[in-house]
């Protein structure tokens, strides 16, 4: 027996897929395809949040720098604010790199929920429903694989 894919919920073997606890055999499995859902909003303001806190520190530091100049204190008045407002630029640095990544991620899933469904004896099943587009991926390439080998192409003969 080939595993394909396998994690906490589902399993894609050469005999069989599995999601949560329900097992599908292949050879009853005649297709299978996927459908995206609706945008998740609640992912895209959260994407737009981690902009926002990469891009705030940056705006205060352009900000106090340009207060400094409007101001036309003396010049260690001028300095200590434009001072302030590059520490607080340059407090964007350590907090970017965790802040990438959350954004890097938070495309790897994706922003729509997906689904897979399959002919099984003849009906439609829908096997998975998430909104993790890599996971996504992983499993229904697995289940192509799975299926493709179950059924083998039949060779066609030429006239």
């Amino acid at each position: 027996m080939i595993t394909y894919y396998d994690d906490r919920s589902v399993q894609v073997t050469s005999t069989a897929v599995r999601v949560d606890g329900r097992s599908y055999p292949l050879a009853e499995i005649t297709m299978v395809w996927h459908r995206r859902g609706t945008r998740s909003w609640r992912v895209l303001v959260g994407r737009g949040a981690i902009g926002a806190a990469l891009a705030g520190p940056l705006i205060a530091a352009v900000l106090g720098i340009a207060l400094a100049v409007w101001l036309h204190r003396s010049p260690t008045v001028t300095i200590a604010i434009v001072g302030a407002s590059v520490l607080v630029g340059l407090a964007v640095g350590p907090v970017a790199d965790f802040l990438f990544e959350h954004l890097d991620r938070s495309y790897a899933r994706g922003s729509r929920q997906l689904e897979m469904w399959a002919r099984w004896r003849g009906q439609p099943v829908r096997l998975l429903r998430t909104g993790d587009s890599l996971r996504f991926g992983q499993i229904y390439r697995a289940v192509q694989r799975a299926v493709e080998h179950s059924h083998p192409a039949r060779p066609t003969s030429r006239r």
